[in-house]
């Protein structure tokens, strides 16, 4: 993955985002305190902000250029994003909220290499015993795991991960990083992971980025 950020710039009230960076590898860990800008960055790359000027690429794809018009929808992208508050259905299963992502992206502009089945993402994820479950019967950790799976359906060519393990205890931590590693080395797919916590943030490995106050440290 090379995602490159040319004279990004965003604002939202008093707070102000400046990115100039080139960003490669396979797994990139981006550090900082909250405020800090982190999420607004993953939500410029995922399309579900634009910023007010910039250019935002993706290996040899334009995602956003304001200098010429360019804006791919987010639903083109085939970039997984896993929010904070996981976004997941509570009126679905398990399995219906997995496999709500895939089709999403169809007819997309970025290409994706391969696509998975339930059964393989519920495998890995070890969630197959709970496809018939609906979302308010599952533990934070449980929800987590079931929003990864929603987003590797999709069949995405990156994925953006916002502080997913945030509000677990570190027993769950290790697991659903040890989760995050297999789902690195089974399906190849880069990985952004957000975190306000240094050791986490060095737990996928790969090297870890900071944001102070809306810049990117890539020193």
């Amino acid at each position: 993955m090379k995602l490159i950020f040319s004279q990004v710039k965003l604002t939202l009230g008093a707070f102000i985002l400046r990115v100039e960076a080139e960003l490669s590898g396979p797994v990139i860990a981006l550090c900082g305190p909250s405020g800090s800008g982190k999420t607004s960055l993953l939500e410029l790359i995922a399309g579900w902000r634009r910023p007010e000027r910039g250019v935002i690429q993706l290996d040899d794809t334009t995602l956003t250029n304001t200098f010429s018009s360019i804006q791919i929808p987010l639903r083109h992208r085939r970039i997984g994003y896993v929010p904070q508050d996981l976004g997941l259905f509570s009126h679905l299963t398990v399995r219906q909220n997995m496999l709500y992502g895939q089709g999403r992206h169809g007819g997309g502009t970025l290409e994706t290499s391969r696509t998975w089945s339930f059964e393989q993402v519920a495998n890995v994820l070890e969630v197959e015993s709970l496809a018939e479950r609906r979302v308010w019967q599952l533990s934070r950790g449980e929800q987590q795991r079931v929003c990864l799976g929603r987003a590797l359906l999709a069949g995405p060519r990156l994925l953006l991960l916002d502080e997913p393990l945030s509000n677990l205890d570190r027993d769950l931590k290790i697991k659903i990083l040890g989760h995050l590693k297999q789902v690195r080395e089974i399906f190849g797919i880069p990985m952004i992971h957000v975190t306000h916590d240094d050791e986490e943030a060095e737990g996928l490995g790969g090297p870890v980025l900071h944001m102070r106050s809306g810049s990117l440290d890539v020193a």
